[in-house]
Parts: structure tokens; sequence; C-alpha cells
């Protein structure tokens, strides 16, 4: 392994411990969450369709998506590792036979169509996404619940930023 490719898979591990990166292949349905700068202000858009192609490797690896939008085909390329992407949703996991599909491109209505995939390694995946989503959610009712405590019990350092919050708005 060369020096870059070592310095590649270092940076591909750094970025994945900051942010959750789903399994998902060409064929799945995906809403990608894009963070969108007007201005001074920034806010999340979804862009949701189904994923044509897969490329690169490393921090160079991409997924184009496509969707319908007012009766017209839209592709949109994202790097995977984008500070641009806030996160990825997987919606449904498709069944196709290729890894480019772009046969989709000349297709409308039900011949574009993509069958869901429902097998042993998809419903594994599926459930492996619940048990972390559910993990999720009881860590933040144990944190919600934590500070709703100190809120009652009335700690110095509660109250101080209560009265902080208080005065911000």
């Amino acid at each position: 392994m060369n020096i870059i490719e070592q310095l590649d898979k270092e940076q591909v591990q750094a970025l994945a411990e900051q942010r959750e990166i789903p399994q998902f292949s060409h064929g799945d349905t995906v809403k990608v969450w894009v963070k969108v700068r007007e201005g001074e202000k920034q806010r999340l858009q979804a862009y949701e369709g189904v994923v044509i192609a897969r490329a690169g490797k490393g921090l160079n690896q991409n997924f184009t998506v496509r969707k319908i939008s007012y009766g017209e085909g839209v592709e949109r390329v994202f790097p995977l590792y984008s500070p641009n992407i806030d996160r990825i949703e997987v919606l449904r996991r498709g069944r196709v036979r290729r890894a480019k599909l772009y046969y989709l491109r000349d297709r409308r209505g039900k011949s574009a169509r993509i069958f869901e995939n429902t097998n042993i390694r998809t419903k594994r995946i599926r459930d492996g996404e619940r048990a972390l989503a559910a993990e999720a959610r009881a860590a933040r009712e144990k944190e919600r619940e934590e500070s709703a405590q100190n809120l009652a019990e009335g700690s110095p350092e509660t109250a101080e930023a209560a009265a902080k919050q208080n005065t911000d708005e």
C-alpha cells in the first residue's frame, strides 16, 4: 500500500466516525439531505430518488441519484464524503441486475419501476439499522430525562443556562 492510499484510508475512517453513512447500492431509493446556503442562512433540502450509479474509491466515491421532477428527469451526482451532505436515508432497497442503471433515462412509468429487494441480506441490514435507530432514540430520551431532572432540581449550572436562554429569546 503506497502512502497516498494509506492517507486516503485514514481520511475515510475519520469521516466515517463523524457521520453515519448507510450501506446502499444501485437501485436503492434514497433521500439525501443537502446543506443549502442562501446568503447568510443555511437550510437542509431533501433530494429523493433512485441511485443509478456509484463510482470511485476512497474519498473520491460518488453516487448519482435520479428523480422525476415536474415530469422531467433530473440527475445529481453527490460525493459520498461531501461536507454538504447532512445525512443519507435509504427508503427502499431495489433489486436490479446492472451496476449502472442508465437505461432508466429512456423509460417512463411502469417500465422504469424497480422492484423492492426482500432477501435475507436486505432484512439483516434493515434490522441492524432499526436497532441502531432504537439505541439512538433511547440515548436521546435518557438525555432529555437527565436535563429535565437537572432543571427540576434547580442546579446552578442549569439555572444559569436557562437564564441565558431566556435572555437570548
